[in-house]
């Protein structure tokens, strides 16, 4: 079976992969260790880069840049660039990463339903 015909006959593309329903299309856009741990440190309030580097230690300078330069492309983050010396950048969600943090709090309530017992 096709798996456009269980995903409504529609093909979404979000970046260059195709994608084969909503949820492959979801999948892609939140893909790599750290977005939706960005995602949920902006759903809290909008930060600046060096405020989202603290609340996540364990990231790289690097990667947090690529994911949020993905998560940008992808609608999900805004960015806003104030022209002031040095030079402001704070990021944050858009109505569309909102609306995909609100969808994902049903999985966070099950995998915390569904954490490891710690002995």
């Amino acid at each position: 079976m096709d798996l456009r015909e269980n995903c409504g006959g529609a093909i979404l593309s979000v970046r260059l992969r195709p994608t084969h329903c909503g949820l492959d299309a979801a999948m892609e856009v939140i893909s790599g260790k750290w977005k939706v741990v960005i995602l949920w440190a902006l759903s809290q309030q909008h930060h600046r880069f060096g405020e989202l580097r603290r609340a996540i230690p364990d990231v790289s300078e690097k990667v947090l840049i690529q994911h949020l330069r993905e998560l940008e492309a992808d609608g999900i983050v805004h960015r806003e660039t104030y022209d002031v010396t040095p030079m402001r950048v704070e990021y944050s969600l858009t109505p569309e990463g909102v609306a995909l943090n609100d969808a994902l709090k049903p999985l966070g309530a099950w995998g915390r339903a569904h954490l490891p017992i710690q002995v």
